[in-house]
């Protein structure tokens, strides 16, 4: 069994958990409704994806 040689100090440990952190998620506003959607994603309110639509805003 793997036993610690020796004590990991609480800065040496809080250091490696220095990216466990959460990030806020991306947003960015559509060009053709001005709803909230995530980038790269078609538009849910509108069903636009580059000034173009890609699905009915009836499916989405």
């Amino acid at each position: 069994m793997a036993v610690p040689k020796s004590k990991i100090s609480k800065s040496r440990r809080n250091m490696r958990r220095a990216h466990d952190s959460l990030v806020a998620a991306n947003v960015a506003e559509c060009p053709n409704c001005g709803e909230i959607r995530r980038p790269h994603h078609v538009c849910g309110a509108c069903g636009y994806y580059k000034d173009r639509e890609v699905v009915d805003a009836a499916e989405a």
